[in-house]
């Protein structure tokens, strides 16, 4: 297949890379930066500065997981507005040009994630729950699933990867939570009760995969392991996973001191069943916690 990549030189995107690199695939990647392509993608790749580039090449399907990291800093109104233009923006822009293309790629799968449903306190959420509260990480989801649904007039199949924390040895949160819980520094955010739905990068990678070649997928799926834990039993277990103590707890007032509304995505949870995912024959390698942890 040929298959063009936004967010290609991402956590995400690298794994999806290597993994349709060994499967044959014919891969082109839309970044600001085409010479870094190469080197973090692989050699096989195709770079692209421009969408024009490709006006005469034959897709099969575009994978949009372009975005600027949400939690790298403080939301102020430029950072804000960094988050919609590298995600709304740039889906805008993508689906433009698929729009002037004489002959159209069967699917556009286009990023998401868990914070368009806000936070979910108790409850259980499944693919078909609504918006639960709103913020701006539900809005700025919600946009960027709109912007992706405008190509499903074009006679595209739209699919909608909705992700919760990637867990990986490679980078990602797990990264910068690491260094802390091997001082013993670590421990739960606030009450530590709010739920964390996360997925193994492999998983996400795989889901990526299985709904690319399941024609009848469109729409939303969780890209969530299907046992969430609470924030107090994901540093309890990270805690063991490194042999230290995990009992160095952040008090909700100071990460909303520190991180103003951002704090919302620590304080906040989602206690996430990905029931569409299972529904369309999806298997989780890593469905709990302590196997993903040990595979890490």
């Amino acid at each position: 297949m040929r298959i063009l990549i936004t967010g290609g030189t991402g956590l995400i995107g690298r794994s999806l890379c290597q993994f349709w690199l060994a499967q044959g695939h014919e891969l082109y990647v839309w970044s600001r930066t085409p010479e870094r392509v190469k080197g973090l993608c692989g050699d096989a790749v195709h770079a692209v500065a421009e969408l024009r580039e490709l006006d005469q090449v034959p897709l099969d399907a575009v994978i949009n997981l372009a975005g600027a990291p949400i939690a790298d800093r403080p939301w102020t109104q430029a950072r804000r507005k960094l988050l919609r233009d590298s995600r709304i923006a740039l889906t805008n822009h993508l689906v433009s040009w698929l729009a002037s293309l004489p002959k159209k790629p069967a699917v556009l799968i286009s990023g998401s994630a868990v914070g368009w449903y806000g936070d979910g306190g108790e409850g259980v959420l499944t693919e078909s729950s609504p918006v639960q509260s709103s913020d701006f990480a539900t809005q700025l989801c919600a946009d960027w699933e709109t912007a992706a649904q405008a190509a499903e007039p074009l006679g595209m199949r739209v699919v909608l990867i909705r992700t919760g924390l990637v867990l990986t040895g490679k980078g990602g949160f797990l990264s910068r939570l690491m260094p802390l819980f091997k001082l013993g520094l670590g421990g739960k955010q606030g009450s530590g009760q709010q739920w964390m739905p996360w997925v193994h990068l492999d998983d996400e990678v795989a889901l990526i995969d299985h709904v690319l070649h399941h024609a009848e997928a469109r729409g939303p799926y969780n890209a969530c392991a299907p046992e969430p834990v609470r924030n107090q039993d994901f540093a309890k277990a990270l805690g063991q996973h490194v042999k230290r103590p995990a009992f160095m707890a952040a008090p909700g007032f100071v990460l909303k001191l520190m991180l103003g509304e951002m704090a919302g995505l620590l304080l906040g949870g989602q206690n996430i069943r990905p029931e569409r995912t299972q529904d369309i024959g999806f298997e989780f390698k890593y469905k709990d916690l302590k196997s993903a942890l040990a595979n890490l």
